[in-house]
């Protein structure tokens, strides 16, 4: 059994999927505090299903993507077997971590998009960095960034742990706290090699809406 917050279909709003028709299981409860959080209503809300229940669910909008996300969706034990299951049935499983706990016995046909949290979060202390040597090609690490203090220390990763060598990387603003526009300048002017994206579903819909 695993505590689900909502499970419902969109658009990929983030990641080099952004765009494309996905399913979201989002489970409840994370172990971080970040200090820009814009889903602390799944620190805690949500209903027990099975993990045959949640994969009937997820079957049912037939779409390929999906997306386990939260909170922080490994943080419950069983997140690892819906994830095997969900590979089983030949989907492309997307797993949204924060980076504090280990990716090491995850699915390998999954794909990790891992945060490492910048120091505006307050979390930073909360980064596994041996995460690092259980990322994939295929993975994509992502950074997101509150002012020049976070670019500058991202930057400072990037280098030290050469992770444009090891995988893809993505960086995001804390949205409405740095502007997208200065960012991409400050990644156009380093000439650095990532892939800068915006939350597409902040913009489609409203920044407070669930389930979207």
């Amino acid at each position: 059994m695993l505590k689900v917050n909502e499970i419902y279909c969109s658009i990929q709003g983030e990641s080099s999927f952004a765009g494309l028709p996905c399913v979201f299981i989002r489970l409840t409860y994370c172990n971080l505090r970040c200090n820009y959080c814009d889903t602390e209503y799944a620190f805690h809300e949500g209903s027990e299903m099975s993990i045959e229940g949640i994969v009937d669910k997820v079957l049912a909008y037939k779409t390929d993507l999906v997306e386990l996300t939260g909170g922080e969706p490994l943080f419950q034990e069983e997140s690892s077997k819906l994830i095997e299951v969900l590979c089983d049935k030949r989907l492309n499983v997307l797993i949204e971590t924060s980076g504090s706990i280990s990716i090491e016995n995850i699915d390998k046909r999954a794909t990790v998009i891992m945060d490492l949290k910048c120091p505006s979060s307050l979390m930073m202390k909360k980064n596994l960095y041996s995460n690092l040597e259980f990322i994939k090609s295929t993975d994509e690490i992502k950074f997101v960034l509150a002012d020049r203090g976070d670019y500058d220390w991202m930057k400072q990763i990037i280098s030290e742990y050469a992770l444009d060598l090891k995988t893809n990387i993505l960086v995001s603003c804390v949205f409405n706290k740095v502007e997208p526009k200065q960012v991409v300048e400050w990644i156009l002017e380093d000439k650095l090699q990532v892939r800068f994206q915006l939350q597409l579903h902040k913009y489609i819909w409203n920044p407070e809406l669930k389930g979207v």
